[in-house]
């Protein structure tokens, strides 16, 4: 094939498949990158570049929402503290790690990330009976990297430069030596950035084990330092693969914005040997002024985060990771699109050759683009004339710009790999200083010889067209016509891409919208709405106390639903595990199935209590589109979704002025689980996981509150353990998504006391309408609504029995300006809080928080019932 045959995408396609994403890519370039238009941008490996969406969608974000500093307490300190922490999720959710193996620590970029490993590691000098820490890097490193061993070697460690080759060749079968615990730090690249090599991600665990070199030749402890910078523009990183101990990464590199912002991700096993000298605001637990005396923070990412971190690039990360996903579908998919691009560049320019036969590119890789496993989305060479002669890098890039193509030259930032690919020896470096040459500048050859080359990179909105573009300008202004093309060579790269294409395939790759992640906003001690409905009268009126109402939220944050009388048939399958009963009407044979199940009448005024509370109680929440948790605090209209458990269709149908109906199935199975995104969150500063309830859903709450919005479940095999511990219980209470404690109470004596004294207030509440005693108790969204007794009883009742069920008292409940929403109508008023805090001298508490456990293995399904009888007992005199 000639030149001309090569530059058509038919050509392209013929030697890699994987191109785009399943849709048109022209059309997301002309809506996401219209400002790059006739532009060829191939410097991804500096920055790539942000869609538009991702601004835009940011813009609105900072633009809707009030993001107030996070080391308040206010309500916009509070939705910014749990953005960031979900935006800590959703990292490290890319990532394939956890918050119990990882933490992520914000920093202004990859090198302050590498600065604040190199200050903070415990670096030991030699004694009389051991020997000193060692920094071994390898020589295909960047400046960020290599300059750790000023620090280290500053407090006595031994730094150690090691070329790629060593680590393998000279690795010993066993590790050498005794026990000892001096701690050693090797770094590698995840992949180079001057010439795309992707180093072995097993290398992790050998470095740890000390089965590799240098860990294999030095007693001690050994930690690994992965630079995934350049790796993760454009490759998958599972760090349940390669648990290195330091991560840093650099946004910018992934989304193209926001610059200016990067992340160390430090496993938690070895967060603990990072110690600090300096601490700033937000570190310390406590410290004192007037002499030495400073306890850093628990939280490890708190502890590294001097002062404020920088909130509002935090929230762009989010937008990048939907803008991401929501284009692409993935990692899997960036990595075979750019990988195929940069292999066909590579196979093009290297075969190319001038009208005498010369090649006309000297590249400088490892390999020959075999796969994306072993090679990333960058191509680095010189130009060489038809004497062979290396063209100025400084020639090239002036050349280029007039084409408007964007290409990257220099030795960029890694000495080592500029000099091991270029032949430059260390002597000839400092000739090259002596010559005028320092990094950076424009000085490109020194004696006849480079001292840097010409890098071109893809990102993923990269297309062939820039292949194309920028293969026509190497030929039109480098190559000495007529344009030839080494036959032989670009046959062997041709076998060598088949067989590339016939590797085993990626893991299936998901296309989401990469916004889906929960989280959820730090809420106070209520959160959860019961609408206003029929009160119930005492069926015994003997009774001193009595259960008049039930309510579940099964929504957090939206409207109640009171159980009432409805004889109905159900099966409930017990299993402790899950955070919830599974119920649903049956016939009789269902009792043949072997579960372990209960099938009763249940009139629903009684309702089953589960491992978590109330079966389906919180089971669910609305996330906003940056996946923080919405609540009545921000959007007052969530009272007016109003979800009905309805069990003879095991669905949970979702109601609201001028909506159609719409459901989601109430059973939370394991093929549920599956099926949708599992997804990180917050509640009332929590972590949870959640699975998201799908699209449908989505639509509906976004259309109804006027905002981005999806729905969340709570996982089924997720735990989080209550932070209501009582004294003397063999455990902790697991939870729903509930704030504090499965249960919360009210006594309606209370409520009609506040009533009367809002009432007396009349003049005083500027305009708001008087609200009714029902009203009142919507507005404190209780679960349980009691009768009987005087005012505040409740809150000396360390014990209580309704019907034939015991609960144990965990505390009252704090309120906060949410019971100011009237349930009704979602208006927002001043009342009850201000007769709440006049009542009790600014002690705005109302209502106790309850918790029970079952007995455990029990399959007795414990029920309460409306109307049942209340036995209190009182705190002893």
């Amino acid at each position: 094939m000639d030149f001309q045959t090569l530059c058509t995408f038919d050509t392209y396609k013929s030697l890699w498949s994987h191109y785009g994403y399943g849709g048109d890519l022209r059309h997301v370039l002309e809506q996401e990158f219209t400002r790059t238009k006739g532009i060829t941008y191939l410097d991804h490996a500096a920055a790539t570049l942000y869609p538009e969406c991702l601004v835009r969608d940011y813009f609105q974000d900072v633009s809707r929402n009030v993001y107030g500093n996070p080391h308040s307490h206010h309500p916009s300190s509070r939705l910014t503290q749990d953005t960031v922490d979900r935006v800590r999720y959703r990292v490290l959710h890319h990532f394939n790690a956890t918050p119990e193996e990882y933490s992520v620590i914000f920093t202004s970029g990859c090198t302050a990330a590498l600065k604040l490993v190199a200050e903070s590691f415990p670096w030991r000098p030699p004694t009389e009976s051991e020997a000193g820490s060692r920094f071994c890097y390898l020589t295909d490193s960047h400046t960020s990297v290599v300059g750790i061993r000023g620090p280290a070697c500053g407090r006595g460690a031994v730094a150690l430069p090691v070329a790629p080759q060593e680590v393998e060749s000279r690795a010993r079968t066993e590790s050498q030596g005794a026990a000892c615990q001096t701690p050693h730090l090797f770094s590698y690249p995840a992949q180079s950035n001057f010439s795309g090599r992707k180093y072995p991600l097993g290398l992790v665990r050998g470095i740890q084990a000390r089965r590799l070199y240098p860990a294999c030749d030095h007693r001690g402890r050994w930690f690994v330092l992965l630079d995934a910078a350049s790796h993760v523009s454009c490759s998958p990183l599972d760090l349940q693969e390669c648990p290195a101990d330091f991560i840093p990464i650099s946004f910018y590199k992934m989304f193209g914005f926001p610059t200016g912002l990067g992340a160390l991700l430090v496993r938690n096993d070895a967060a603990g040997v990072l110690k600090k000298t300096y601490f700033g605001g937000g570190t310390a637990a406590a410290y004192l002024s007037g002499e030495d005396y400073y306890v850093q923070a628990a939280n490890i990412s708190d502890r590294f985060e001097d002062g404020t971190v920088s909130f509002l690039d935090v929230i762009a990360v989010n937008h990048g990771f939907d803008a991401l996903y929501r284009i692409t579908g993935g990692m899997h998919n960036i990595q075979r699109h750019t990988y195929g691009l940069a292999r066909y560049t590579y196979m093009l320019l290297s075969s190319l050759c001038h009208g005498n036969g010369r090649p006309v590119a000297q590249i400088y890789t490892e390999g020959l683009f075999e796969s994306p496993n072993t090679q990333g989305a960058i191509l680095n060479f010189n130009l060489r004339d038809s004497h062979g002669q290396i063209i100025g890098y400084s020639q090239v890039d002036t050349m280029a710009s007039l084409y408007d193509i964007h290409v990257r030259t220099g030795c960029f930032c890694n000495t080592g790999a500029c000099q091991s690919f270029l032949g430059i020896t260390n002597e000839q470096m400092r000739k090259n200083l002596q010559a005028g040459h320092v990094c950076g500048d424009r000085v490109d050859t020194v004696d006849g010889q480079p001292t840097g080359s010409v890098r071109v990179s893809f990102g993923y909105m990269s297309t062939f067209e820039d292949c194309e573009k920028f293969l026509r300008f190497v030929a039109e202004c480098f190559v000495e016509e007529p344009v030839t093309v080494d036959q032989v060579r670009l046959q062997k790269l041709i076998s060598a891409s088949a067989a590339s294409q016939c590797l085993p395939e990626d893991p299936p790759i998901n296309i989401t919208n990469g916004g889906t992640l929960g989280a959820e906003e730090r809420a106070e001690p209520t959160d959860a709405s019961p609408r206003r409905s029929g009160q119930r009268e005492s069926k015994t009126q003997w009774e001193a106390y009595t259960l008049t109402n039930i309510y579940i939220y099964p929504i957090k944050s939206c409207g109640a639903f009171e159980v009432v009388e409805q004889p109905i048939w159900c099966i409930v399958y017990l299993d402790l595990s899950l955070y919830s009963f599974t119920v649903g009407p049956v016939s009789f044979p269902s009792l043949m199935l072997g579960f372990r199940s209960v099938l009763f009448v249940m009139q629903v005024h009684d309702w089953p209590l589960g491992p978590l509370g109330l079966l389906y109680d919180r089971s669910w929440m609305v996330v906003n589109g940056n996946g923080v948790n919405l609540g009545q605090k921000r959007e007052p209209r969530l009272c007016l979704v109003r979800p009905q458990v309805h069990l003879p269709s095991n669905k949970l149908l979702l109601r609201a002025p001028g909506m159609d109906t719409i459901s989601v199935p109430l059973k939370n199975n394991t093929q549920t689980h599956e099926s949708y995104q599992v997804c990180q969150s917050k509640v009332c500063g929590d972590r949870v996981e959640a699975v998201d309830c799908g699209d449908e859903a989505a639509s509906w709450l976004s259309d109804f509150l006027g905002q981005p919005c999806r729905l969340i479940r709570q996982s089924p095999d997720f735990t989080r353990d209550g932070k209501k511990r009582l004294s003397g219980a063999a455990t902790s209470t697991s939870l729903s998504l509930v704030n504090e404690a499965p249960y919360l109470m009210i006594n309606r004596a209370s409520a009609e006391l506040i009533h009367k004294l809002m009432s007396s207030r009349q003049d005083d509440t500027e305009g708001d309408r008087l609200l009714d005693t029902q009203n009142v108790i919507s507005r404190f969204r209780a679960n349980l609504v009691i009768a009987g007794g005087e005012p505040f009883e409740e809150d000396n009742w360390p014990h209580l029995i309704i019907g034939n069920t015991r609960f144990v008292v965990a505390g009252q409940c704090g309120r906060c300006q949410m019971v100011g929403v009237d349930q009704e109508t979602g208006s927002k008023t001043k009342e009850p809080l201000m007769s709440l805090s006049a009542y009790r001298n600014g002690k705005v508490t109302f209502g106790v928080y309850l918790t029970h456990q079952l007995p455990e293995g029990s399959s007795t399904i414990s029920v309460l019932s409306a109307g049942s009888p209340i036995q209190p007992e009182p705190l002893s005199s």
